[in-house]
């Protein structure tokens, strides 16, 4: 798909207010909500503009903060919806998501519901949250998420603090019965500049692991921020197809080809910033002064970010680098400049297979 003209998706982050603590929030959010805060007739006209990308619509992530914290939560869903939006919602797990809550959302027409699990163990889990209880509510609303027929996503949190429970918070989720399950690689950006990454070798491990797991996995595994987990499943597929050692199913990672930070993805803050993902803060221009579907289209940082060509060091030289780009928030966390490497991926390309795939490319 080309997304020179659209997103695939579209993040709006209703709020910063939350009532936890996390250690690695990129909002660094707070229980109280930003006096600047887009305001619901704000929010309608910036819905209205959204509306304008050509049909099938982006889909639609109301995030935060806690989406739940703003009382014109449903009014928004609503309006979304009757625009022709499909409208996924990311709460907490606080008190705020009840029993109660989670049908509401379910009888709004909510696609599918994202929660957080980051341990496989309430001290764990909790110790990321920063609040107690965070484990066995976010565990309570899965399961009245499955009760209520609310599809659900969960995501986890890849650092050195959680690598080693992800096998364990898999069987959990396996028991629960999810629909996709999302593996976000840490951006250091917001409160998570004090968290550990995983080294690049130990990236590539757990992308072995998530190849091997999702091919008896009852749910789909995707990653976040970590696109050259593509690369790892194409070099995988292209091996078995040589030694005919199995036909594995690579339709999850294939789903998101191309799909990077400011191709694909538009992110827009709670005050109306636009920027090519949440985790890369270099806003390309204002709701309150421009028309969002022009900042995608236009805006120069979003068609910089969509050139693969113009990427630096060795993701400028990757064969694999229209599938995948690499994580350019990483890059900018890491180096100050977007288009640079980005340096989770321990992948070398060699120059000679780069300029056979481009001949391939050209030769059709």
């Amino acid at each position: 798909m080309n997304y020179k003209e659209k997103p695939l998706l579209i993040y709006w982050e209703l709020t910063r207010a939350c009532d936890l603590a996390c250690k690695h929030c990129r909002a660094k959010a707070v229980p109280w909500r930003h006096p600047q805060e887009l305001t619901n007739e704000e929010g309608h006209a910036l819905l209205e503009q959204l509306a304008s990308f050509e049909k099938p619509l982006p889909h639609l992530v109301f995030t935060g903060g806690d989406p739940l914290k703003r009382s014109d939560l449903f009014d928004l869903i609503a309006y979304a919806r009757d625009l022709g939006f499909t409208v996924s919602v990311t709460p907490s797990g606080t008190p705020l998501l009840t029993e109660e809550m989670i049908l509401s959302l379910q009888q709004a027409g909510i696609w599918m519901m994202a929660l957080s699990l980051d341990g496989s163990t309430p001290h764990s889990h909790d110790t990321i949250r920063g609040v107690p209880g965070s484990f066995d509510r976010t565990l309570q609303a899965a399961r009245w998420a499955k009760a209520t027929g609310l599809p659900l996503q969960v995501n986890t949190l890849v650092c050195d603090q959680t690598l080693d429970e992800l096998p364990d918070i898999f069987t959990q989720l396996t028991d629960i019965g999810i629909t996709q399950w999302a593996l976000f690689f840490l951006i250091p950006v917001g409160r998570g500049a004090i968290l550990k990454a995983v080294t690049p070798e130990e990236s590539e491990d757990v992308m072995r692991w998530t190849y091997e797991t999702a091919q008896h996995s009852p749910f789909r595994i995707r990653t976040t921020e970590a696109p050259h987990y593509r690369r790892f499943v194409l070099q995988q597929a292209t091996s078995e197809r040589k030694d005919g050692s199995r036909a594995s199913d690579t339709r999850s990672a294939r789903s998101g080809f191309g799909v990077r930070d400011g191709n694909g993805i538009m992110f827009i803050s709670h005050t109306g910033a636009v920027y090519p993902s949440g985790f890369l803060p270099l806003a390309a221009g204002h709701v309150r002064r421009h028309n969002p579907v022009e900042i995608y289209r236009s805006a120069p940082l979003f068609c910089v970010l969509r050139e693969p060509d113009g990427l630096k060091g060795k993701c400028g030289f990757c064969e694999y680098r229209q599938i995948c780009g690499g994580s350019r928030a990483r890059a900018y966390a890491a180096t100050g400049d977007p288009m640079e490497s980005d340096p989770l991926c321990p992948y070398e390309p060699s120059r000679q297979r780069v300029a056979i795939a481009d001949q391939e490319v050209r030769d059709g």
